[in-house]
Order: structure tokens, then sequence, then C-alpha cells
């Protein structure tokens, strides 16, 4: 390498470009996946939602994410949770990023219970949602992420 030539570092995946808009700002938070994860993130994204000017997505957001972290805190051994929030001038996303490509199976005393209904309140609160797989046709990694948008399904 060369006196001019800078190395390069690589960073945790972004959101995929298409649904990020050319004026956001994503931020990264990461922390170990355990049992207070859920609540530190969930209040982390509501900070960051309100000091960027979406309090009436926060409410949403602090749910979603909650319901998110504690799946990966019951359903996965990942060591830590990543979690990506991007925002724009009417929207926001927020990744939740683990190492573990699959959920392990659902005990069936937790699904007949009150447990279950995460990905449901996902699905019902959010404008969009998805999983999105990392490493090709081997998958390494995954991240349920969903979207909220002023004035849509999560706005309050």
């Amino acid at each position: 390498m060369g006196d001019d030539e800078m190395p390069t570092a690589l960073a945790p995946p972004a959101p995929p470009a298409s649904h990020e808009p050319k004026s956001s700002t994503t931020y990264r938070l990461t922390t170990a996946n355990v049992p207070t994860a859920a609540a530190v993130l969930r209040n982390l994204v509501v900070t960051l939602l309100c000091t960027t000017g979406h309090e009436t997505l926060a409410q949403t957001a602090r749910l979603l994410t909650s319901e998110i972290v504690t799946n990966v805190y019951r359903h996965t051994a990942t060591r830590v949770v990543h979690v990506e929030v991007t925002v724009d001038e009417r929207q926001t996303w927020v990744y939740v990023h683990d190492d573990k490509p699959r959920y392990r199976p659902m005990p069936p005393e937790v699904a007949d219970g009150e447990g279950g209904l995460g990905l449901f309140i996902v699905d019902e609160c959010a404008d969009a949602w998805g999983i999105t797989h990392y490493g090709a046709q081997v998958p390494t990694s995954k991240a349920v992420w969903f979207r909220l948008v002023e004035g849509g399904r999560g706005s309050s």
C-alpha cells in the first residue's frame, strides 16, 4: 500500500439502499443480549426519535423495538444486539440485527400462553416490516426491520 492509500474498514450493514432516502441519518446502537437489552434499546430509540423531531412515532417505535429485541433475547443465543435507526423528514426505519439467521423454535407453552404475539404486533402497527438475511446462500445473520411514517399507522 502506497503512502496515498488509506486502508478500508468494514462497518455493520446499513439498511438496503432502496429503503434509505438521500437526506437521512443513521444511528447505530449496540448492547449485550441480556434481559435488560429491550428496555435499554427501546428507551434509546425513543430518545433518538424525540431528539430528531419524530415524537409522533416514538411510542410505536418503543413498542416494536421492545417486541423485536425481546424476541432476540428469548429465541436466539446471539451475544450482542445491534439496532440501526434511520430517520429522514417524514419517516424512520429501525433494524434489529443479530448474528443468528433463524430463531430457535418457540416452545409450545410460550406460543399457547401470552407470548408469541411480537411479530403480529409489528405487522399491525408498522407501515412496513420484514426480515433481511445476510450471508448469501448460507445466511450468517439477519435483521428484523420496520418502517414508521409520520401520519401513518404508527403515528400518534
